[in-house]
């Protein structure tokens, strides 16, 4: 029994963890690159666009297997030439270190994630009219503070849902973690688990692999519980859809 309250405990904190990095880490990387693009002076705009939306563009499954194998600590193409350069001696285990395999799996969803934002905040950053950024400007404020005061307001305004249904979809994002790491390394506190796996993957191992049906239904269960306490929270406390029933 404590084996099984271990491996929950573990496997839900890292899922939490998972789940809020990397809905923050996608939606502000995205913010930036929409930022960049939207400047004045910014040439080739439309092949920039076109080449930074290519990793949403390409099908998910063979994207994160050529991850998988660009990762890969003894073969991998990375290893190899950062030990070629003189940057590392040795193999850096991207994958079969617990800590290594969890940042990587943040970083790699950094680039499968960020395009769709940037896409996003693109559309909400050129509907803003640019008579309130040059009113501003008369007033005194500086670059800083029409980006706090203005821009951001509107697009955590336009966006603010959807980064809820990302953070639900990151909770039960079981490709990227199956895919890259099959939920390891081995983690030996925890019972039918690895170090990386989320409770959507260690569902799928209690059922598939293991036959632990009466437990995966309870995480399952548990799962619900907290994405729709969390979505239904937090839809209620945002903006866009206050102001949507008072036009209702």
């Amino acid at each position: 029994m404590k084996t099984w309250s271990t491996t929950f405990y573990g496997v839900f904190s890292w899922t939490v963890v998972w789940a809020v990095i990397s809905t923050i880490t996608t939606f502000f990387l995205g913010l930036i690159f929409a930022v960049l693009l939207n400047q004045k002076g910014i040439k080739f705009k439309k092949f920039w666009r076109s080449m930074f939306i290519l990793p949403w563009a390409i099908p998910q499954f063979v994207s994160i297997l050529i991850m998988r194998n660009i990762f890969n600590g003894e073969f991998g193409p990375l290893n190899r030439y950062l030990i070629e350069l003189g940057v590392i001696q040795g193999a850096i285990p991207w994958l079969s270190d617990p800590f290594l395999a969890k940042v990587t799996l943040i970083v790699v969803n950094m680039w499968f994630g960020f395009p769709f934002w940037m896409v996003l905040m693109s559309g909400v950053l050129t509907s803003i009219d640019k008579e309130v950024y040059e009113a501003a400007e008369v007033d005194g404020a500086t670059q800083f503070q029409r980006f706090w005061k203005i821009t951001m307001p509107l697009i955590m305004f336009a966006t603010a849902p959807l980064a809820i249904m990302s953070f639900a979809g990151n909770f039960n994002n079981f490709n990227i973690i199956y895919l890259m790491t099959e939920g390891g390394p081995v983690n030996m506190d925890y019972s039918y688990a690895g170090s990386t796996d989320i409770l959507i993957s260690w569902i799928y191992k209690l059922t598939l692999d293991n036959s632990q049906f009466a437990v995966a239904s309870v995480v399952s269960i548990l799962i619900f519980i907290v994405i729709a306490t969390f979505s239904i929270i937090n839809f209620r406390r945002t903006r866009a859809f206050k102001e949507e029933d008072m036009m209702s």
